[in-house]
């Protein structure tokens, strides 16, 4: 196997590491919400991308429940009345 013949300096080792630094994850905004989202991606709160829909969001369904036990409670109130 082939063996180095000089020790690697601190200096060498760390120029050939430079590039491996962490770098600060670069957003942009979403032109229709306002929300912060990836380059070329899709705003995942609106569904907009380059100022058209791309998709519809879907409304979770514990989200769903909760409306119609707001619904069934007003119509129960309304009955009552």
């Amino acid at each position: 196997m082939a063996e180095p013949k000089k020790k690697t300096s601190h200096s060498r080792v760390r120029k050939r590491r430079s590039h491996q630094a962490l770098k600060e994850i670069q957003y942009t905004f979403c032109s229709n919400c306002g929300k912060p989202v990836l380059p070329h991606r899709a705003c995942l709160s609106c569904g907009f991308y380059k100022e058209r829909k791309v998709f519809e969001i879907k409304v979770g369904s514990k989200a769903k429940k909760k409306v119609k036990k707001k619904k069934e409670k007003a119509g129960a109130e309304n009955k009552k009345t």
